[in-house]
């Protein structure tokens, strides 16, 4: 009987694990989009960071010895001063990416990583246990393949290039990109996903009055949370 009821259990989670990985993780709920302008949320998860970065300047020090640069998180630099919103995705969180504002897609780049992608376990660990800075330790902000979706569009009448960086996990089976350049894209439209575990940047030009709606440990669903407006 213990024998019988240890098999039992096995292809229970057997079956739940089969579930999830096959079905669950690939659901896709609709979303309300919000009317009005202001940039969305590209990811479901939690904001593990929100910085305004002048020219020059780190975006994060990861630990001693390691800061993220604007040029290791999308792989270009800027000669303005920039906002980044960093949203961390767990194996359980909807894994398909919106667009945060309307405009056409000018490039999609994919970069391998620095070396073999890192897990993201330390920023999981701390997210479970609200521990802030929750990217301390998270080297693979710098490390991991990712894939940078820069989309032009406009808020408040002003052109406003936005920049999505979808970084991969140890465990990721791959990042998808369903857009090309020269595409037009609604806000709040899929245009890729992760798929696993990962983390989703948001990088746009800082704007004299723009309002950040979010802060660090707060919960956001692509389509859906105003980031800034």
């Amino acid at each position: 009987m213990p024998g019988i009821a240890a098999g039992g259990i096995t292809l229970l989670i057997l079956a739940l694990y089969l579930f999830w990985r096959s079905v669950w993780f690939y659901r896709n709920p609709p979303r309300a989009v919000p009317r009005g302008e202001g940039l969305i949320s590209a990811a479901d998860g939690t904001v593990v960071y929100v910085k305004k970065v002048g020219p020059g300047e780190p975006v994060l020090s990861i630990k001693e010895g390691l800061v993220a640069e604007l040029t290791d998180i999308m792989h270009e630099d800027a000669a303005q001063p920039m906002l980044v919103v960093g949203v961390f995705m767990s194996p359980f969180n909807v894994h398909y990416n919106r667009a945060p504002l309307t405009g056409s897609i000018e490039f999609v780049h994919h970069y391998e990583g620095r070396g073999p992608n890192l897990h993201m376990g330390a920023m999981h660990w701390r997210v479970l246990k609200r521990r802030v800075p929750y990217y301390a330790g998270s080297s693979h902000i710098v490390q991991n393949e990712r894939t940078v979706t820069k989309i032009n569009g406009e808020l408040k009448g002003i052109t406003l290039p936005c920049y999505v960086v979808q970084i991969a996990a140890k465990t990721v089976a791959g990042i998808d990109s369903y857009v090309r350049p020269g595409e037009h894209i609604q806000k709040g439209n899929i245009f890729g996903m992760i798929r696993i575990g990962s983390q989703v940047d948001v990088v746009v030009p800082w704007r004299e009055g723009l309002r950040v709606r979010v802060r660090p440990g707060d919960r956001v669903r692509a389509g859906e949370t105003l980031l800034c407006d």
